[in-house]
């Protein structure tokens, strides 16, 4: 048998060498593998960020500021800082955020005016007048009538403990004590609109706004006639918050507004054991211990000077006792004579002073009021 290849040349069988690539390695050095260079180890995947601790620190800080500053925005919106809004709210109306139903039981005083003086005259239409708390007619009353039910703002309280709670955060007293706390005020009525810090009720906190409240509202002053609680919302009522600047007037609107009459009232240098009310009813006057419902008014001479000053319209001219004129010793003597009040911060005579401070001035709105609802605003009243 013949063992040469065929003539054809072609391959009978597979090659010897392997089936592909040279038969020799490469010259130089290997080629780097995937994903790396010049021999280096290729990096792992990357975390995704929201694995990442640092980047969850930052966005997490970020979130804090925002809510932060939301907060403060929403504070200064509402009224309770320098600026933002101021709400007015007439006698008779609840207003935003009530903590209880009215008990009002008496809520109309005609307006008074303050007396006119080339100091107080030639002040800024935006600088609100501070009177004395002690000021004889600077609150007014009907004889033998209170302005405000506290049993029943005392009882509409202890049946919601967490309103309780709230009313006694915001006066700086132990819920408990709640109680004690409202029978020991005196339910007078405004004769000026007055300036306050008003509290809510929302969403089971109290909250804070600046507001105007109407001449005639009912409300309970404390020993030194500071108001702290407006009664036809059972909101606790602090000290306002000085305005530098003249805020946006939302809320309601009355005819006798005028921001040269508005007041706030500051606290007496002494408890004041009784109050020189104008009697709003029957244009005299009267003495209504603090702390008493009314029950106990006695009928007392106009003081010489009351402040505000009695509107021609609506009260006798002021005349000052004279000599002869006697007055019981006892206030509470029942045989028609007039007593003669005492407080312990001065005679129903003395006139404090209620020209503007040269400092912390506290600013007041226009005269116009936009008819709008505190409710509609989008800032806290709290509110």
């Amino acid at each position: 048998m013949s063992v040469e290849p065929p003539s054809s040349g072609r391959p009978t069988g597979p090659p010897s060498g392997p089936l592909s690539g040279p038969s020799q390695p490469p010259s130089g050095p290997p080629s780097p593998p995937p994903g790396g260079s010049g021999g280096t180890p290729s990096q792992p995947p990357r975390t995704p960020w929201w694995k990442s601790a640092p980047r969850l620190a930052v966005l997490a800080a970020a979130i804090v500021a925002a809510v932060v500053l939301a907060v403060v925005l929403s504070r200064s919106g509402d009224g309770s800082g320098s600026g933002g809004e101021l709400f007015a709210q007439s006698a008779d109306k609840t207003g935003p955020d009530p903590f209880t139903e009215s008990t009002a039981k008496d809520s109309s005083a005609p307006p008074a005016t303050l007396s006119a003086s080339p100091a107080t005259g030639s002040a800024s239409a935006n600088v609100v007048r501070r009177v004395d708390g002690a000021a004889a007619g600077l609150y007014g009353g009907t004889r033998n009538v209170s302005s405000c039910d506290v049993e029943k703002q005392i009882k509409a309280l202890g049946a919601d403990p967490a309103k309780n709670r709230a009313f006694a955060s915001v006066e700086g007293i132990a819920p408990s004590r709640v109680p004690a706390y409202l029978r020991s005020l005196t339910p007078v009525q405004l004769r000026l609109d007055t300036r306050v810090t008003n509290h809510g009720y929302r969403n089971g906190a109290a909250t804070t706004y600046q507001a105007v409240l109407q001449t005639g509202t009912a409300v309970l002053v404390d020993g030194r006639g500071v108001p702290r609680v407006r009664c036809a919302c059972g909101n606790p009522l602090t000290l306002p918050t000085a305005l530098t600047s003249t805020p946006k007037l939302r809320g309601d609107s009355w005819p006798s507004y005028r921001s040269s009459n508005m007041i706030t009232v500051t606290p007496a240098p002494r408890t004041i054991d009784v109050f020189v009310l104008y009697d709003v009813d029957h244009g005299g006057w009267i003495a209504r211990h603090r702390g008493d419902t009314g029950h106990h008014d006695r009928r007392t001479h106009p003081p010489a000077k009351p402040s505000p000053s009695v509107s021609a319209s609506t009260a006798t001219p002021p005349s000052t006792p004279s000599s002869s004129s006697a007055c019981a010793s006892s206030p509470g003597a029942d045989d028609g004579s007039t007593p003669c009040p005492q407080t312990s911060t001065a005679p129903s005579t003395a006139v404090p002073s209620t020209e503007p401070p040269s400092s912390e001035p506290v600013t007041s709105p226009p005269d116009t009021v936009p008819p709008e609802s505190p409710e509609s605003s989008a800032a806290s009243p709290a509110l």
